[in-house]
C-alpha cells in the first residue's frame, strides 16, 4: 500500500496506541468523581493538560478539550457569536476554509449574521489591506485557516493578528489543524487556535480549541462537570492522554520532519512538472505536505479509484468536502474553472518514502495514459 492521504487522517503512533491503552486500562475513575480512582484521573489529565500548555506556550487554563476539530471550530464560532451578538453580528473569513468553518458560518448567516470574504492575492493569501478595508463597527469575529487543506497555502496568520491588535472587540480565530505539528506558528495574538489529534499521528476523537484565558465565550454543549465551564462532558481520560502525547512526539522532531517532507515534495514536483497533462495548482507558499495538481481532462474520482485499483491512495477534496463538482479552494487560487474541475490532493508525510513517490509516479503517468486512451475511444 501507498498512503498518500494524511491531510485527511493519520496513521496511529504505536506510541501514542500503547499510551491511550494503558492510561484507559489503568485509570478506570471518572475524574469528576471525589473518591480515590476519580482524583487519580484527574491528575493524569493535569499533567496531560501542563505538557500541551508547555509544546504551545499557553496557559494550561486555555485547554479545551473537544471531539476534534470541527468540534473546535463550532466552539469557537459560535461560542463568541452567541455571546457577543450585542456587539454585532459581522464576521470576516475567506473562501479557504474547511467545511466545518464555512458550513458554521452559513447557518449563522441564516439567523442574520452578515459574512464578508477576505479577497486574496495571486499566491492564494489573504489581502491585508482588504482586511483593513473590511473591519467593521459590528465585527465581532475574524477566522482565517492557517493552512488551507487543499493546496496547502499558509496564510499570514501573525500579520492578520498584529491588525486586529488594535480592535479589542474583534476576537480572532484561526483553525490550525494542518499546521499543528507541520510547521513553525506564532499564536502571540491569535485569540483562539482549533486542531485534531488524527492529523497528528493520534486517534480520532479528540481535539483541541485553545481559547485566552480573558475570553468569555458561551458552550454549545451544556450539563454535566468536565475539566473547563466551556465544553460539557465526562473527559476522555485516554484520549487526553494520548493527544498530549502525539503532540509532544511531533514537536520533537518537527524542524527534522518538515525538511525532508520539503525534500519530497521538491522531488515529485521535479518530475511532474514537465508533463502537458498535469498542472501543479499548489505554490511556494503552500506547506510540502499538501501537493495538489490537476489532470486535464480526467475527473478526480476516476484517478482516485484508478490508483485505488493499485494500492495507492490519495484524495479529491478534502475528506469533509460536500460531493461539490469543482474545488472551491483551487479555483479561490488559480481562477481557473478547469484547474478546479480536475484536481487531486497528494499529501506527504515523514513517513513516506522516496521510492514510494516513484512507484506513484509511474503508475499515475501509466493510469493518465490509459484514461486518455479510454475517453478518446468513446
Amino acid at each position: 500500500m501507498i498512503y498518500l492521504d494524511y491531510s485527511a487522517t493519520t496513521p496511529v503512533n504505536n506510541e501514542v496506541l500503547d499510551t491511550f491503552v494503558k492510561a484507559t486500562n489503568a485509570y478506570i475513575g471518572n475524574p469528576n468523581s471525589l473518591h480515590k480512582l476519580g482524583v487519580e484521573s484527574k491528575k493524569l489529565i493535569d499533567a496531560s493538560t501542563e505538557q500541551i500548555s508547555k509544546l504551545l506556550n499557553v496557559s494550561s487554563k486555555e485547554i479545551i478539550y473537544t471531539s476534534g476539530a470541527t468540534e473546535a471550530n463550532n466552539a469557537a464560532i459560535l461560542g463568541v457569536c452567541y455571546r457577543y451578538s450585542n456587539r454585532g453580528k459581522h464576521i470576516i473569513t475567506t473562501k479557504l476554509e474547511h467545511s466545518s468553518i464555512t458550513a458554521t458560518l452559513q447557518y449563522l448567516q441564516n439567523h442574520g449574521y452578515d459574512i464578508d470574504f477576505l479577497e486574496t492575492d495571486s499566491t492564494g493569501r489573504v489581502d491585508l489591506d482588504n482586511l483593513k478595508s473590511l473591519i467593521r463597527d459590528d465585527t465581532i469575529l475574524v477566522t482565517v485557516a492557517s493552512v488551507n487543506s487543499e493546496v496547502g497555502v499558509i496564510q499570514p496568520i501573525e500579520e492578520i493578528g498584529n491588525i486586529l491588535k488594535d480592535y479589542p472587540k474583534i476576537y480572532f480565530h484561526s483553525d490550525m489543524t494542518q499546521s499543528i505539528g507541520k510547521i513553525n506558528f506564532n499564536i502571540e495574538n491569535v485569540d483562539m487556535i482549533s486542531f485534531s489529534a488524527q492529523k497528528i499521528y493520534g486517534l480520532k476523537g479528540i481535539g483541541c480549541l485553545i481559547k485566552k484565558e480573558n475570553i468569555v465565550i458561551d458552550p454549545i454543549i451544556h450539563g454535566g462537570k468536565s475539566t473547563t465551564i466551556y465544553r460539557s462532558g465526562t473527559p476522555a481520560v485516554g484520549l487526553i492522554v494520548s493527544v498530549s502525547k502525539a503532540l509532544r512526539l511531533v514537536m520533537e522532531n518537527l524542524d527534522e520532519n518538515y525538511e525532508y517532507v520539503y525534500s519530497l515534495n521538491k522531488y515529485l514536483k521535479d518530475k511532474l512538472k514537465d508533463n502537458k497533462d498535469i498542472h501543479i495548482n499548489s505554490n511556494e507558499y503552500s506547506i510540502p505536505h499538501i501537493l495538489n495538481i490537476s489532470i486535464m481532462g480526467i475527473k478526480p474520482e476516476t484517478m482516485l479509484h484508478a490508483l485505488e485499483e493499485e494500492d495507492i491512495y490519495i484524495s479529491t477534496q478534502t475528506a469533509c468536502a460536500s460531493k461539490a463538482t469543482s474545488s472551491l479552494a483551487v479555483y479561490e487560487l488559480t481562477k481557473n474553472l478547469e484547474y478546479s474541475k480536475y484536481s487531486i490532493r497528494i499529501s506527504l508525510s515523514h513517513l513516506t518514502k522516496r521510492e514510494e513517490l516513484d512507484t506513484f509516479y509511474n503508475v499515475l503517468i501509466k493510469k493518465i495514459e490509459e484514461l486518455k486512451s479510454l475517453n478518446e475511444s468513446r
